[in-house]
């Protein structure tokens, strides 16, 4: 990691493991929020008509 000290390295990742469960738990929500709004099926992205592959 490149830290001076053992201690700085374990302050650092300490501070490090929270925010990527802040990080996580956002995108979760994102995902939710997602599948919430497009339920009931997919929608046409093609145009008038088109076909979805």
């Amino acid at each position: 990691m490149g830290h001076s000290t053992v201690r700085a390295a374990m302050v650092y990742q300490h501070l490090v493991g929270g925010r990527d469960q802040e990080i996580a738990d956002h995108v979760d929500r994102l995902i939710k929020k997602s599948q919430k709004s497009t339920k009931g099926g997919r929608k046409n992205t093609k145009g008038k008509g088109g076909k979805i592959n």
